[in-house]
């Protein structure tokens, strides 16, 4: 997940257009809607966790890659990083308000594959076989 401005020092537009692979939307796609983003996203929705809880609680991702994706989601201020003063220094993430309204939208999402997935995995094994 490469994290850099697509439109360095432009006059932002008032309406974006994530059709168009010149507008920063573009990358904002990108960066909720991989894998972990959202499966992040989804995980902080029940509030704040620890670096080591999100490990734990999302199967299959590395510390490497939950660590880029976190800053990538915190520097587009979806995402709270807060260190508290321990020692060792005990560091938190949480949604902000704008990712709380982002992960309403998402959790209807992730919800609908809930209750779709034998429907798609059925569709997908009737596809393959029919394949020569």
């Amino acid at each position: 997940m490469t994290v850099r401005p697509q439109v360095p020092n432009a006059a932002w537009p008032v309406m974006s257009d994530a059709f168009n692979s010149d507008c920063p939307a573009r990358e904002i796609l990108d960066h909720i809607t991989s894998r972990w983003g959202m499966l992040i996203l989804a995980a902080l929705g029940g509030g704040p966790l620890r670096f080591s809880e999100l490990h734990g609680l999302i199967g299959g991702i590395s510390e490497k890659m939950l660590s880029q994706t976190l800053r990538t989601l915190v520097r587009d201020g979806l995402v709270a990083r807060t260190v508290e003063p321990t020692t060792p220094p005990r560091v938190s993430y949480e949604l902000t308000a704008l990712g709380q309204g982002l992960t309403e939208s998402l959790r209807q999402f992730l919800d609908w594959i809930r209750q779709h997935t034998v429907e798609v995995v059925a569709a997908q094994r009737r596809h393959d076989r029919q394949r020569p």
